[in-house]
Order: structure tokens, then C-alpha cells, then sequence
């Protein structure tokens, strides 16, 4: 034990785990790169004749990419969920024209004119056909059956239809691609990824997507392992949880509260200018917010009503795939803005003194900030429009989704994470040399540095790079920097709040520290596989995946307790003087222990919900898994940003200008929360629950197509939606964005000086 009473072995577990882990996830990626599905150098007909080559797909690929459309449909589950799942359709056309051409040689007319017993051996017959894998790799030469060719040709009319309507596309501009040399390449993408998604991978029975999606036509049933490995998970969790349990009833020192601590919170000492100058970036993180849900209630109405917005066309302009882009490019800014924000603005305060010129350095990375964000969604309309010529990729959309923004913009955003994480540095460089709250700011800044180092694998990829890889980086950014150290970093920032505040004891916020990197990074690093079950990768990252990533409903469970922890701490006395507690920063509390109910129901319930192999073979690309996204992200991510925000707002604002603030705050905190709930009660999880089932009766390409979307009662479905998205907008984003304009403008007034410095000004 060192002199506060840290047990060194927490440091050393840490690094242990961390090591470890990220060991394991190493050789699952270079595994990725060795097991990808081969693209064929050319695929030809029985007679020999090249139907499409590997420059073909590559260039499909590109277009796909180019007109945005992983933001209209998917691919092996992963994308938008508007439009159809590409290779799931294509599979399924392959195999329905496989069947008719079968029956056709057995001189019937149809399939449902047969006898069961003839029906089983077409059956066998068409399953037997698109499973062989006929690919040479000494050759790179993929032989297609009559069918497979057949089918290619018939699908490029069928795909050159679907880009005409906008109400059969869901949303896209209508004639969207016409050019029949695109077409076909893009075609010959979608027939890659149908091949590689049912035909067997070389020495198993399972295809390269472990035989994702399901389709009984087609052959595509559960693995063995899926169910496996799902049992095994469950097994794991129940473990996992019980150590975890045990642990926590044997140690009283775990946890935010202790029996027998000093609880009186106070307001930290005056606000700098730098500390300040950050409340602009929380004006413009709500503002951003805002646009987010508008946008994202422009993408709902595309789900309602994809021909036209209350009788008007607005595909022409503000097409489904750009909204859905603007949406989810919009979340990861205000959030992350807010955190960057949150992390500028506590640096001084623990640093204990402002260093020379910061505040301007915080406004020059503002402006960067401002730059980078309306520049790419800028570029993102033009790219999606076409407008970008070569530089679409550059300047405009990559296409990737949750990474749509241009590669330029990219690294002007990598640059402005290097320039932050200098400014977080010159903040907290005197404390940590301090032995009282040295290793605080130890841990803040190694969290600080994960920020930018982990946003790398970004720039790992291209846009014809193999889709397998290109998924494995792609959940680098989405778990691990998001879910993962982005959450990390919070977590050290809120107990350097509390800490700061004196709500708990430095041991107590270290510890708290360390358990919260050894729980999530122990669980969520090598659960990152829970992504990869069908994106090419084999049954061992399936078994890892879900082994790990069953451990993270774990912490997310014990959030739970955190967020007793808060009520207590609101509403509670002290338990040595017995005085009632009086929190200067309540909201910022509501907004926490809000945190924690979502990490439990939208991580924890709707995410175990969805995690395991076998129902996520099914349900992947549905709406249950929005539904744990909206619950997960804007629950967890979105209110600890609020949480920030407020925690700022309170701390430069004077007791009497707080008070006209504090009531657009409570109204935004039930806004938000009830407007929340009523999307996921109202829309999100009953149409996933339907959606779940009509993959069970009718197969993965049906549940994703506009047939189911549109009957009547996924219609009705649809439009309840709305409810919850006024309250969410209009209850929720507009009285936080009036919070922040007023907040900025007191912060201008001679009238409303800081409450501890009054002389200073923004």
C-alpha cells in the first residue's frame, strides 16, 4: 500500500490486462488479414467467358462507397437498415432462380406445384449448388455455374430498377445511378459478397460469414458454433457476475461511497479564461445535438413515408443515406466535442494555475474544431451528390458508415485530437509532480492520450480494401475508441470531479479508476469480436467475441449501484456531522445517475439482448439493434456529455444567473429521459421484436426488405415514433440549446460576472 492506501497491484493488474488483451486482439487482426474472403482475380462461366473480375468488385466497391449507399443498406448486417441488406437480396434472387432452374430441368412448372418429398430433394439440390466452393486460389479463377451466370444477368436489371423510385430505395434520389457500366460493377460486388456469404470456406462446412444471412432457400442455417459459443457466454456471464458480486459484498472500500466519509460537495475555486472560452464549444455541442435529432427525425419519416415529406420530394436534396450520415457524423461530433470540451475545461482546475496564453490556444482549436465539422458534413453533401469528381473521397464522403467524414478532414481532425491533447498536458503539468493528486492527473492524461492514438486505425484502410478488413478497423474506432476509451476517460474525468468537489476521497476516485479500466478494457477488448461473428472472420473470433464480450454486461451492471450512489449523495446526509448535503452541482448528479440506468437497460439489457451469436445471427441489421444504440449511445455517451455541460454551465455562472438557467436544464433532463424511452417503447423494440420474428418465418432478405417495411401494421409502428421524437426534441435538445445561449450570453453581460472571479471575462 502506498501512503494514501493504493495497493500497487491495481496499477500492475491494470497493465496486465490491458497487455493481454490487446495482445489477443492483435492476432485476431492479423488473422483477419490471412482468413479474409478471397476477391477472384475473374469469375467465368462454365464456357470460360469473364462475367466480372477482381477490378469489378473493387470498383463496385467504390461506388457503393461514393453514392453513400452503406448509409441506405447493408452489408452482412453492418450499415443503414432503410433500404434492403444487398448481399441478403442478391443471395436470395440466386437462390430462387437456382430453384426454378432445378425444377425446370425435372420438367415441372413450379416449385409450389411439387410434392414434399420432390420439394426436399430441389431443396437439396439448389443448397448443394450454391455451397460448392468453386474458387482455384492458385489460379484466382472463380468457375460459376449456368445458374450463378443466369442469375447476374437477370439481377443487373432488377439492381439499375431499384435506384429509380425513391419509394421502393427508401429515400434515395430518384435515378440515382443510370450508367450501365456502374451498374454492373456494382452488381458484381453484391455477387461477390452473396458468394462469399453462402459458399463454404475451404476445409468446414460454414460459409466465410459463418453462413450469415439466414436463408433456408439458400442453404444459410445456424452454425454449431453460434449455439455453442452462446451457451458457453452465458456460462461465462453468470460467472463473472457472481466474482464480481462476491467481491463487491467483501470490500466496502469499491464503489463511488463509503460508510464514514466527510460528504460536504463544494464548487470548485474561480473559473480561468481558457475554462471560460470552452463554454462556446458547449453552445455549439448543443447546437450540433440539435441538428442531430432533427436530422435523425428527417430518417424516421424516410422509414414512414419514403416517397415524399408530407407531399413533397426532398430526395432530390436531402436524399435518406445523406441524413442518416449527417445523423450519425453529428453524434460522435457533439459528443466528442462535449468530452474534449469537458477535458479543457478540468485541466486547470487540477493543474491549480492557468498557463500562458491557453485561453487563445482553446480558441484556436474552436475554430479548428468549427472548421472540421462544418466542413465535412459540407463535403458530404456535395460528395453524395456527385459534385466532388475525384476528390469524393478526400474531400467529400468515404462512405463508410459511423467514418462517412473525407480522409482530409480526417486528419484535420487527428491533428485537432494532437493540439487538444497538448492543451490537456499544459494544463495538468504542475499536479503531476504533486503527491496528493499526482497520480489523478497521471491517469487523466494517459486517458487523454488514448483519445488520438486510438482514433488511428482510421487511416488504416482504404476504399478497396478488402470489406472484411475494412470491418475489423472500423470496430476498432466504434468499440474501442468509443465504447471503450472515450468511456474511459470520462469515467477518470467524473472522479476527478468528485474528487474535486470533495464528494469523495482521492483513494476512493483511484480506485474507482482502476476497477471501472479493469472491468470494461478486460471485457470490452477482445469483446470488440462481438462485431466480427459475420464479417468473414472464423468460428474463433466468434468464440472469443462472445465469451469476452458476454463479461461487459458485468460493469454496466454495477453502474447501477453508481447510481444509488448519486441519489444518495443528493438526498442524503453526511454520515459523520450528520448535516444534510447540499449539492451545488445536482444536476450534473441527475444527469449521472441518468447515465447509469441507460448503461444498465441500453448497454446492459437491449445490448446482452442482442450479443449472443445465435440471436444476433438473426436478429443483426433489425431494429433491436438501433434500439440498443439509441439507448446505449444517446443514454450513456450523450448524457455524460449533458452531464459536462451542465457541470460547466453551473460552475462559471453566479448563484442568481445559474437559477434562470437551471430551470431550461431540468426541463431538458425529463425531455430527453421520457422522450427516450417513449422511442424504444413506441418504435424501436416492438418493430424489432417483429422484424426478430419475420427473419425466423421468412428468412433475413424479407425482413429487411420494403415488403416487410411496408405492411401495415410495421407502418403503424413507424409513424409511433413520433411521440417520442417531439418530446425528445422540443422537451429535450431546444431547452438545453436555450441553456447554452444564455449561459454564453451572461458570460457577456457586465452584469453577470463569475461567482468566484468577478472581473473575468470570456
Amino acid at each position: 500500500m502506498d501512503e494514501f492506501g493504493i495497493s500497487p497491484w491495481w496499477r500492475r493488474s491494470v497493465l496486465i490486462v490491458v497487455v493481454v488483451c490487446f495482445a489477443v486482439l492483435a492476432w485476431l487482426a492479423q488473422r483477419t488479414y490471412r482468413d479474409a474472403p478471397p476477391i477472384p482475380r475473374i469469375a467465368v462461366s462454365p464456357s470460360g467467358e469473364v462475367v466480372y473480375t477482381e477490378e469489378d468488385v473493387a470498383a463496385g466497391q467504390e461506388i457503393f462507397l461514393k453514392h453513400g449507399l452503406m448509409e441506405n443498406g447493408t452489408i452482412w448486417g453492418h450499415g443503414a437498415y432503410i433500404g434492403p441488406d444487398f448481399s441478403a437480396l442478391y443471395l436470395h434472387q440466386l437462390a430462387l432462380d437456382a430453384q426454378a432452374s432445378i425444377v425446370g430441368r425435372h420438367g415441372e412448372l413450379t416449385y409450389a406445384a411439387l410434392q414434399p418429398v420432390q420439394r426436399d430433394r430441389i431443396d437439396s439440390d439448389v443448397r448443394r449448388l450454391l455451397k460448392q466452393n468453386r474458387y482455384d486460389p492458385q489460379s484466382g479463377t472463380l468457375k460459376l455455374s449456368e445458374v450463378e451466370v443466369a442469375s447476374f444477368q437477370k439481377q443487373l436489371e432488377m439492381w439499375g430498377d431499384y435506384f429509380k423510385d425513391p419509394r421502393t430505395n427508401g429515400g434515395l434520389p430518384r435515378n440515382y445511378i443510370t450508367d450501365p457500366s456502374q451498374i454492373r460493377r456494382l452488381v458484381a460486388f453484391f455477387a461477390w459478397a452473396a458468394w462469399v456469404s453462402v459458399s463454404d470456406r475451404p476445409g468446414t462446412n460454414n460459409s466465410y460469414t459463418n453462413n450469415f444471412p439466414y436463408d433456408s432457400v439458400a442453404g444459410n442455417e445456424p452454425t454449431s458454433g453460434a449455439i455453442l459459443w452462446s451457451a458457453l457466454s452465458l456460462i461465462m456471464l453468470l460467472g463473472a457476475t457472481a466474482a464480481i458480486l462476491f467481491l463487491f459484498g467483501r470490500f466496502d472500500f469499491l464503489g463511488w461511497r463509503r460508510t464514514g466519509d466527510h460528504v460536504h460537495p463544494s464548487m470548485l475555486a474561480g473559473a480561468t479564461p481558457s475554462q471560460r472560452a470552452t463554454v462556446k464549444f458547449f453552445v455549439v455541442v448543443s447546437l450540433m445535438f440539435l441538428a442531430q435529432v432533427l436530422v435523425g427525425g428527417g430518417v424516421e419519416h424516410y422509414r414512414a413515408d419514403p416517397n415524399s415529406f408530407y407531399g413533397i420530394d426532398l430526395s432530390w436534396l436531402f436524399p435518406s443515406q445523406l441524413l442518416r450520415t449527417w445523423h450519425l457524423q453529428l453524434a460522435i461530433l457533439w459528443v466528442a466535442t462535449a468530452f474534449v470540451a469537458g477535458g479543457l475545461f478540468l485541466a486547470p482546475s487540477l493543474g491549480g494555475t492557468e498557463p500562458p496564453n491557453q485561453a487563445t490556444w482553446v480558441n484556436i482549436a474552436f475554430w479548428a474544431l468549427v472548421l472540421v465539422a462544418s466542413g465535412s458534413l459540407i463535403g458530404e453533401w456535395f460528395g453524395i451528390h456527385g459534385m466532388m469528381g475525384q476528390y469524393w473521397m478526400w474531400f467529400g464522403n468515404q462512405g463508410w458508415e459511423y467514418l462517412d467524414l473525407g480522409r482530409a478532414w480526417q486528419m484535420m481532425l487527428a491533428a485537432g485530437l494532437i493540439l487538444w491533447l497538448w492543451l490537456v498536458w499544459r494544463g495538468i503539468r504542475p499536479a503531476l509532480s504533486d503527491p496528493e493528486s499526482g497520480e489523478l492527473s497521471s491517469l487523466f492524461l494517459v486517458s487523454a492520450v488514448t483519445i488520438p492514438v486510438f482514433y488511428l486505425p482510421a487511416f488504416f484502410y482504404r476504399v478497396d480494401t478488402n470489406y472484411a478488413v475494412v470491418d475489423l478497423w472500423r470496430f476498432w474506432i466504434i468499440h474501442l475508441w468509443v465504447e471503450g476509451f472515450l468511456e474511459l476517460f470520462v469515467t477518470v474525468a467524473v472522479a476527478l470531479v468528485f474528487y474535486q468537489l470533495k464528494v469523495v476521497k482521492r483513494a476512493t476516485a483511484v480506485r474507482v479508476i482502476y476497477l471501472d479500466a479493469l472491468l470494461y478494457l478486460g471485457s470490452g477488448i477482445i469483446g470488440t469480436g462481438h462485431h466480427w461473428y459475420f464479417t468473414g472472420q472464423r468460428e474463433l473470433t466468434m468464440a472469443l467475441g462472445a465469451l469476452f464480450s458476454a463479461m461487459e454486461v458485468v460493469p454496466l451492471t454495477l453502474l447501477t449501484l453508481d447510481a444509488w450512489d448519486f441519489v444518495q449523495l443528493t438526498r442524503g446526509q453526511c454520515g459523520i456531522c450528520g448535516q444534510t448535503i447540499d449539492v451545488p452541482h445536482k444536476w450534473t448528479f441527475y444527469y449521472l445517475m441518468a447515465v447509469g440506468f441507460w448503461n444498465f437497460v441500453g448497454a446492459g439489457v437491449f445490448g446482452f439482448l442482442i450479443n449472443l451469436p445465435i440471436v444476433s445471427y438473426f436478429e443483426v441489421g433489425t431494429l433491436l439493434t438501433p434500439n440498443h444504440g439509441h439507448a446505449a449511445f444517446m443514454g450513456v455517451f450523450g448524457m455524460l456529455a449533458i452531464a459536462l455541460m451542465v457541470f460547466v454551465y453551473r460552475q462559471v455562472l453566479s448563484d442568481e444567473v445559474w437559477t434562470g438557467v437551471e430551470k431550461y436544464v431540468r426541463v431538458s433532463f425529463w425531455g430527453l429521459n421520457i422522450g427516450l424511452a417513449l422511442m424504444l417503447a413506441a418504435n424501436l423494440f416492438p418493430g424489432g421484436v417483429l422484424q426478430l420474428l419475420d427473419v425466423l418465418h421468412n428468412g433475413y432478405w424479407h425482413a429487411r426488405s420494403a415488403l416487410f417495411r411496408d405492411e401495415t401494421l410495421m407502418r403503424i409502428i413507424e409513424w409511433a415514433r413520433m411521440p417520442g421524437d417531439l418530446v425528445f426534441i422540443f422537451a429535450g435538445a431546444v431547452p438545453i440549446v436555450i441553456a447554452g445561449v444564455k449561459t454564453y450570453l451572461a458570460l457577456w453581460s457586465e452584469n453577470a460576472p463569475d461567482a468566484a472571479l468577478r472581473t473575468a471575462r470570456v
